[in-house]
């Protein structure tokens, strides 16, 4: 197990590595200047060459990267061209909303997906599985910022249930913060649970024509109790995989999100530095967000050992 994780831990960091470098050597490579953005088209050459020293911009662009790099290493995100703060302080606020709205957006997309996958495999070619992969298929044509303006209309406008948008923050309690994210986080896991519902339905029935199946239905067991014991967990390894991509997706996601329900996430930021050509605010969240899903990715390595020794055994 110990080579297993060493392996695993070793790609992750190759993996960050690599996205720094393309991430560093792209926001190097657009057009426009932070110090005249910053400082405006009236100032002074001095002006410009005092910003560009005080950030660093003046220095070559390999002795930039290994300094970023350093920074990054001992939690320094270096400082914002537009704000003249820290760059981590403006990250870790809007990572309050953000992380929460991802997880529970996966947390509904796995409830909902394994749920009905589970259901419309064991009911296969019946009514109830061409309902459940009807409503699958339309979820997957729905993109998520026009159903969330569908949810501000039926829920916000005409019933009053939520607020159209805007976040009431962690300070009034869980309650308040969490009602606002969960129009949000269902707009986000209506296309991720429709993707996996489908994933899900076809991997419990190729499961379900194993000879395992058949011999624990002539031991006496449910069919219930068959799909939830065995089946489903033989079948987790291709909906774990998926799981892992659709976690980036919906960290992605929420910058389209963010922007239809005025909450003030990271997506929101990322948006505004990039108007602001922030470099150091856009390296920062960009990065961050690479890490938690090459980590989350890590995470799945380590749960399919888990749940499938063999594998483990092959991989070693």
């Amino acid at each position: 197990m110990a080579a297993f994780l060493l392996k695993r831990l070793a790609t992750l960091l190759a993996t960050l590595l690599a996205t720094s470098v393309i991430v560093f050597l792209v926001l190097e490579i657009l057009p426009g200047d932070p110090a005249l953005l910053v400082l405006g088209i009236d100032a002074t050459d001095e002006q410009l060459a005092v910003f560009r020293h005080e950030y660093g911009l003046d220095k070559p662009v390999l002795d930039r990267y290994l300094l970023w790099i350093g920074n990054l290493l001992v939690g320094d995100f270096g400082i914002s061209y537009a704000y003249k703060t820290p760059v981590w302080p403006l990250i870790a606020e809007r990572l309050a909303l953000t992380y929460p709205l991802s997880l529970s957006a996966m947390l509904l997309t796995v409830i909902l997906a394994l749920g009905l996958g589970v259901y419309a495999a064991a009911q296969h070619n019946k009514p109830g599985d061409l309902v459940i992969m009807g409503i699958s298929q339309l979820g997957i044509s729905i993109p998520n910022f026009w159903f969330g303006l569908l949810l501000i209309l039926l829920f916000a406008v005409n019933l009053g249930w939520f607020s159209a948008g805007g976040f009431a923050g962690w300070a009034g309690g869980p309650a308040g913060a969490m009602k606002s994210l969960i129009l949000p986080s269902i707009s986000l896991a209506v296309v991720q649970a429709a993707i996996l519902a489908r994933i899900t339905r076809s991997s419990v029935l190729e499961v379900l024509r194993e000879d395992f199946v058949r011999t624990a239905r002539a031991k006496g067991l449910s069919r219930q109790a068959v799909l939830w014991r065995h089946v489903l967990r033989n079948a987790l390894i291709p909906v774990i995989t998926v799981i892992g991509l659709q976690f980036g997706n919906l960290l992605t996601g929420t910058i389209v999100v963010e922007q239809v329900f005025s909450l003030p996430g990271l997506g929101r930021l990322i948006f505004q530095a990039i108007s602001n050509r922030d470099i150091e605010v856009v390296k920062a969240a960009v990065i961050l967000l690479a890490f938690t899903v090459v980590a989350v990715n890590f995470i799945v390595d380590v749960l399919y050992a888990v749940i499938d020794p063999r594998l483990k055994a092959h991989d070693v």
